[in-house]
């Protein structure tokens, strides 16, 4: 009688797995359609659906041309709320009530923008000077990488969604938008 020196079962499972990824290759590269990447899938609701600050989700609003950010518009609010959706909804949810995924692990919670209270203040000033800086001692990051009318867009974006609104002085405002960068 002779003696097996190697395992049967191992070699059958290797030539099955052989087996089967010559199989998928195959199929893969000759049977698949393949995947298209200029395919952009529409919101949920469709192209008409909207943000919690009335913004249109595609970002298509141009506020280049816009030399005063800072001041309420329409558009501001809907440029502000597509940068919201791509940075920071991750923390504070898509709709601004701290709730997003990666939030709910940090400690302290991402602020809820529609009802909670401001730490460094909810004027536009102070909302555009935490997005710019962050918060020390906080998960709150800076963004001042995002070009500034994106800032002040975001800021126009918060407001627009808050019920703690703080009342801005145009007057400070404008003057602090001149200087900042």
């Amino acid at each position: 009688m002779q003696n097996d020196t190697y395992n049967r079962g191992g070699y059958i499972a290797f030539l099955f797995s052989m087996a089967f990824s010559l199989c998928f290759f195959v199929y893969v590269t000759l049977i698949h359609p393949g995947v298209s990447l200029r395919e952009v899938p529409e919101p949920a609701g469709g192209p008409e659906q909207k943000l919690a600050g009335g913004g249109a989700t595609n970002g298509d609003v141009d506020i280049s041309k816009n030399d005063k950010p800072w001041e309420e518009s329409a558009d501001v609010v809907a440029h502000g709320a597509h940068i919201f959706a791509n940075n920071c909804a991750v923390c504070h949810g898509p709709k601004g009530l701290g709730d997003g995924p990666a939030g709910l692990s940090l400690n302290p919670r991402p602020r809820n923008f529609v009802e909670g209270k401001w730490k460094v203040g909810g004027d536009s000033v102070n909302l555009y000077k935490t997005v710019s800086g962050g918060i020390p001692g906080s998960s709150m990051a800076s963004f001042a990488h995002i070009p500034s009318k994106d800032r002040w867009s975001l800021v126009q974006f918060v407001r627009s969604i808050t019920q703690n609104k703080i009342k801005d002085d145009p007057a400070k405002v404008e003057a602090f938008a001149k200087t900042a960068k």
